[in-house]
């Protein structure tokens, strides 16, 4: 009948405004803004199977509807059971490379904040790391799989990490309408660090073991909805206090 029939393009038109607020919910919550003649295209395809949906098939939208509801249902419940928890965030590798792999990561971290989820980010730049390295002539060898870290090479690398590197993501995850402040392992003592000894007897120079992390810090920052957003150049302790230290990402986010 004519009631079902424009029963049926009602429900589509509600399925057009679903895909232009509720994209955000798709690819492990990454939150796409796409082009305006992107979004009027996909209108019209939405539009388009409606019309055939509302003229001969009410059975698929509705399993379609019941489908999308499952799936919403879902990241709903996922959202809800982390809100409020502390997820650490080891970032590094294709991802930091890649330009759109990039924006996606700022864009993922913005949305887990807008859902409740307390998160930390911390950041490798093995990568930027070797090509400053390269750009200022200074060598680094690598021994049992680690970076030996000169004095000169930690220099380097706090200034690629703690610079170039942090206050981008930082500032990526803000312009992605989320809260971020970029700090080292170096402020307020975050990451307080002894010399690393190789397993195999390798001096690899100033490269850091952490010892202790200043826990109280990164809540205080998370506490006021700010995602902390650490480079792994870590500070010694004691007599060594001034001295600045290369921390492997992976073991700063351990």
């Amino acid at each position: 009948s004519c009631q079902k029939i424009w029963k049926r393009m009602r429900l589509g038109f509600v399925a057009v405004v679903a895909v232009l607020l509720v994209t955000a919910v798709v690819d492990g919550f990454s939150f796409t803004v796409k082009p305006r003649h992107a979004i009027l295209s996909q209108t019209s395809l939405v539009l388009q199977r409606t019309r055939l949906a509302a003229a001969s098939n009410a059975d698929a939208e509705e399993l379609e509807s019941s489908t999308f509801a499952k799936n919403a249902l879902t990241v709903a419940s996922a959202a809800a059971s982390l809100a409020g928890k502390i997820v650490v965030v080891k970032y590094g590798g294709n991802a930091m490379t890649s330009p759109s792999l990039s924006l996606s990561f700022c864009q993922d971290v913005a949305a887990l904040q807008k859902l409740g989820i307390k998160v930390v980010v911390v950041h490798g730049g093995g990568p930027q790391i070797n090509n400053m390295l390269d750009r200022v002539g200074i060598e680094s060898t690598w021994q049992g799989g680690m970076r030996v870290s000169s004095a000169e090479v930690v220099e380097v690398a706090e200034m690629v990490l703690c610079g170039t590197v942090n206050k981008k993501i930082a500032n990526g995850i803000c312009s992605a309408g989320g809260r971020a402040i970029g700090i080292s392992g170096r402020d307020d003592n975050l990451l307080q660090c002894t010399k690393q000894v190789d397993k195999n007897g390798y001096d690899l120079g100033y490269v850091g073991k952490v010892d202790t992390v200043n826990t109280r810090l990164l809540t205080q920052m998370l506490d006021i909805g700010v995602t902390p957003v650490v480079a792994p150049i870590g500070t010694g302790i004691g007599d060594e206090k001034n001295i600045a230290y290369n921390v492997n990402a992976d073991v700063a986010a351990g």
